[in-house]
């Protein structure tokens, strides 16, 4: 894995994990940011043919 994916993979990662904390704190207006982050991450991920999972991440 090169360092592109990896990188891309961890920031995916993350969001996922902000975007379950600004959730469960009630927090909507961090949630849109994070799902716009996330939505981003995943077009980016997909542009550059990188697989997006749970698997190895």
């Amino acid at each position: 894995m090169d360092a592109f994916t990896a990188g891309l993979l961890q920031r995916i990662k993350t969001t996922e994990s902000d975007l379950t904390r600004a959730r469960e704190d009630g927090d909507d207006f961090l949630a849109d940011v994070e799902q716009g982050e996330l939505d981003d991450l995943h077009r980016l991920a997909a542009e550059h043919g990188v697989q997006v999972g749970t698997a190895g991440v």
